[in-house]
């Protein structure tokens, strides 16, 4: 090992994600070029490096970096330039000047210990003195976070969310236990934090390392959708992880239930292992479901029957005998399940039930739990729908936006008579039992959706669950009416999910299959398409804005992250006018179509459109939008979502944005594009399944194009397999239900 010291003269280039800095440093009128995981390296330091001289193949004679150490300089003169070359935010040359002028070779001692008499200096007030202090306090916490962490194999992302979080204490919390790690910080998982802990000389059966281990397999597992896992099959998956005894995994187990960190209770005879939020949603959902629908209703002074024959003649229109009954129950019910396909008159019945109810004065909440499901909601009835979020008059409860609160709820309930709540397949357990916290006994809730969709991303199956559960009226419509009968998009996607072979390539019409053998041709086909064929063939689509590439998994050729990189060639090339950041193996570029991957309800938004200035909070798993400037000197990217809301990302938290020329069928819930492209081709039997094509087939408004295989999409038709997806709220519901009414 060697030390040199010099001046570091400049960066010639430094990843955000990893810290690694390619250094120039002046070491005795010599520029040397030094490499190493120096993050807080500027431009301007005196340094003095540990390490060894090594031959790069490509750049040479370099110096590579094992320890990094800042030299403060002594003299005024030192200081002064030290100052100056921008090492603290808010103090410039000038500034600079003032401060050394004042205190002289005292400066940097101040700093340290005395900060507060910065405000002594002419210039510096209280806002410019916060923008110092807060820049110098977190650039030394958080060079001994990184100097510490990155031994440990954490980015540098990570060790700057790691000194957000705990501060100056990250070091003493970690070392008593690394397992909070995966815990608290988003982006670090129980394997890393795992071989920190065994670094840090923990023992592979202490306790910490083992409740932590199945804390990660059965959130491991609920991630997948699950409220619950099976007490077997958490003891066995986590021995294969922790490397340990069966009869260990048993007893932290038991340890955990009696610490109140996880429920265990018997389900349909199964001993199931709950995390607490997803145990108690469904008890909750459980509770206020059961209000509502044996709570006594008062029915509206009017004909509903008159009211409804009203509707079918000013809109020309003749419902259907299950879409009467629909309507009539909105009225006679306290809740109330409508369910169907596309093309059964979902939206015309709504627009009945509203407008009978606001014509005798009741108000009429509209809510669905995306933004892009609430303005397709809102165009529909020409009524205002919300997110349920916006409904809830969501807030932020910590400063990781990791967690909610919600100003609506016990204590301050919706202001409505009626809430109808559509695309409700997609709601999670989480979601639905906030929601329904908020509704009043005496609120009617008429729940739409089509429950032959996939399931929420998020934990549990709440349309399928309450539907299963047989206490709450359902009304089935299977019929298509006239417009839905006209398309093919609507005939297939009804005739996949009675596994039926799709109509093919039918003259002028909606729904085309083009037949490909492999994977590449597949793939070149969608590029073409998306890039010249579809443009072509209707001028008025928007190559990126109308279509929209959807794909069963995220792996291999016809996966999302190959598709998005190769269209991404295409469609927004490489240009010396974008600016570009490179996050992992993902390029992001100005102009670039990109998804949120997870919900983040500390991200502010601006509404861009629309008349007034309107602020809020929150970006969600599966919003869209577009890139509209990368700036490197404030190390941020602006995302304009759904072309209203504009959002600043801290390069911190651009991790949790993805490319989104192609998008997987489960992200694309509740989005509807004007043309859908999927690949047929073969895959895993669980994500290959007539569930997954149905769902995105119903995505298309005006074209689906199926790309790919005859026997691969006759598979996925004929497929009915699918992950299984443990949920408790049909067996708690009946277990209630079932109960009273047998001791009635």
């Amino acid at each position: 090992m060697e030390t040199i010291v010099g001046l570091v003269e400049g960066i010639v280039f430094k990843s955000e994600d990893s810290g690694y800095t390619v250094l120039k440093v002046n070491v005795n009128n010599q520029t040397i070029t030094a490499t190493g995981a120096v993050p807080f390296a500027k431009e301007g330091q005196s340094v003095k490096l540990t390490g060894e001289w090594i031959i790069h193949k490509q750049f040479g004679k370099q110096f590579k970096i094992e320890e990094f150490e800042e030299i403060l300089p002594t003299s005024k003169d030192g200081i002064e330039r030290y100052l100056s070359a921008g090492v603290i935010y808010g103090i410039g040359p000038v500034t600079a000047k003032r401060i050394v002028e004042y205190f002289g070779e005292e400066t940097l001692d101040i700093l340290d210990n005395n900060i507060e008499r910065l405000k002594e200096v002419e210039g510096i007030g209280d806002k410019k003195f916060k923008i110092i202090y807060d820049s110098y306090q977190e650039q030394k916490g958080l060079r001994d976070i990184i100097l510490f962490f990155t031994e440990y194999g954490l980015s540098n992302n990570q060790c700057i969310k790691l000194y957000k979080k705990y501060g100056d204490r990250a070091k003493d919390l970690i070392k008593e236990n690394p397992y909070r790690l995966c815990k608290d910080i988003s982006g670090i998982g129980f394997k890393t934090a795992d071989k920190i802990a065994m670094n840090m000389g923990v023992i592979s059966e202490s306790p910490y390392r083992i409740k932590s281990g199945i804390d990660y397999v059965l959130g491991r597992f609920c991630a997948n959708g699950n409220t619950y896992m099976p007490k077997e099959r958490l003891i066995e998956e986590a021995s294969e992880t922790l490397v340990v005894k069966k009869d260990l995994i048993e007893e932290n187990i038991y340890n955990l239930y009696l610490e109140k960190g996880i429920i265990v209770e018997k389900i349909n005879g199964v001993e199931a292992v709950f995390s607490l939020p997803f145990y108690y949603s469904e008890i909750g959902i459980t509770k206020k479901i059961i209000e509502l629908g044996i709570e006594n209703f008062q029915t509206i002074n009017t004909d509903v029957e008159h009211e409804v024959k009203m509707f079918e003649r000013s809109q020309g229109i003749t419902f259907a005998p299950s879409q009467k009954e629909a309507i009539l129950n909105a009225f006679s019910e306290g809740i109330e399940i409508i369910t169907g396909g596309p093309g059964t008159g979902k939206t015309t019945i709504i627009k009945c039930i509203i407008d009978i109810y606001e014509k005798n004065g009741l108000k009429v909440l509209l809510a669905a739990p995306t933004g892009r499901a609430a303005k397709r909601m809102s165009e529909s009835t020409g009524r205002e729908a919300k997110t349920i979020h916006r409904l809830l008059e969501m807030g932020v409860s910590d400063e990781e936006g990791e967690k909610t609160t919600f100003l609506k709820g016990d204590g301050e309930p919706l202001e409505g008579d009626v809430i109808i709540l559509d695309e409700a397949s997609m709601i999670d357990v989480n979601l639905m039992n906030s929601l329904l916290k908020a509704i009043k006994l005496g609120t009617r809730l008429i729940i739409v959706g089509d429950v032959d969709q996939l399931p929420s991303v998020g934990a549990g199956n709440v349309l399928n669950d309450l539907i299963n559960s047989e206490f709450i009226k359902v009304i089935r419509l299977r019929e298509i009416f006239r417009q839905g009968a006209e398309s093919l998009i609507t005939v297939n996607a009804h005739r996949i999910n009675n596994g039926e072979m799709p109509h093919l390539n039918k003259k002028g019409n909606d729904f085309y299959f083009i037949r490909s053998e492999n994977s590449e041709d597949i793939l070149n086909t969608i590029i073409d398409l998306v890039n010249r064929r579809l443009p072509k063939f209707n001028k008025d689509w928007d190559k990126l804005r109308d279509i929209q590439v959807l794909t069963p998994m995220r792996k291999g050729v016809l996966g999302v992250e190959n598709m998005n990189e190769k269209i991404q060639e295409v469609l927004n090339p490489k240009e010396n006018y974008k600016k570009e950041k490179k996050v992992r193996e993902t390029t992001f570029r100005e102009g670039d179509k990109v998804m949120q991957t997870k919900n983040n309800y500390s991200l502010k938004w601006t509404r861009v459109s629309g008349e007034g200035e309107e602020e809020g909070v929150g970006v969600f798993n599966g919003d869209m939008g577009f890139i509209q400037t990368i700036n490197e000197e404030e190390k941020t990217i602006v995302v304009i979502f759904d072309d209203e809301r504009r959002v600043k990302y801290d390069y911190v938290y651009v991790d949790e944005l993805e490319l989104a020329y192609s998008i997987t069928i489960h992200k694309s819930q509740g989005s509807e594009f004007k043309v859908v492209i999927i690949p047929a081709f073969m895959g895993s039997p669980l994500l290959m399944n007539k569930n997954l094509l149905y769902t995105g087939i119903t995505r298309a408004k005006k074209l689906v194009v199926v790309v790919g295989m005859p026997k691969a999409l006759n598979y996925m038709v004929k497929n009915t397999k699918s992950m299984e997806r443990y949920s408790a709220l049909e067996h708690k519901i009946k277990e209630i239900t079932q109960h009273e009414f047998v001791e009635e």
